[in-house]
C-alpha cells in the first residue's frame, strides 16, 4: 500500500532529501514507482528546464548511483516523456507538497 510523505518547507532539508532517496530506492526495488506532487521549475541532468507553476504529478520510475539521480516519467510533454534529475532537485521540486511511496 502507498502512503504519503509531506515536505512542507519551501525547500527540502538534508533529512527530507535523504528520506526521499531511500524511499525511491526501496519503492523501485519493490517493483513500484514513486508518485511526486511537484510545483515550480526544475532543471534535469541535461540542463533542460521543466516548469509546472500550477502543480503537476510525475512518476519516479528508476534511479542511478544509489538514488542520487532518478528517472522521471512525465506525461505532460511527449517530447520529454522521460528524463533524469538529481534527487536534490526533485526534493526541492516536491517542497511544499509531497510524494507517495510504498
Amino acid at each position: 500500500a502507498y502512503h504519503s510523505v509531506e515536505i512542507s518547507n519551501p525547500t527540502a532539508d538534508d533529512t527530507q532529501t535523504n528520506k526521499l532517496q531511500a524511499d525511491i530506492v526501496r519503492t523501485i526495488d519493490d517493483g513500484h514507482a514513486v508518485v511526486a506532487n511537484i510545483a515550480g521549475t526544475s532543471t534535469d541532468t541535461n540542463g533542460n528546464t521543466h516548469s509546472y507553476e500550477g502543480g503537476h504529478y510525475i512518476s519516479v520510475t528508476g534511479y542511478h548511483d544509489g538514488g542520487k539521480t532518478v528517472t522521471i516519467a512525465d506525461s505532460a510533454d511527449p517530447n520529454t516523456a522521460s528524463y533524469q534529475i538529481s534527487v536534490e532537485h526533485l526534493a526541492d521540486w516536491i517542497a511544499t507538497r509531497g510524494y507517495s511511496t510504498n
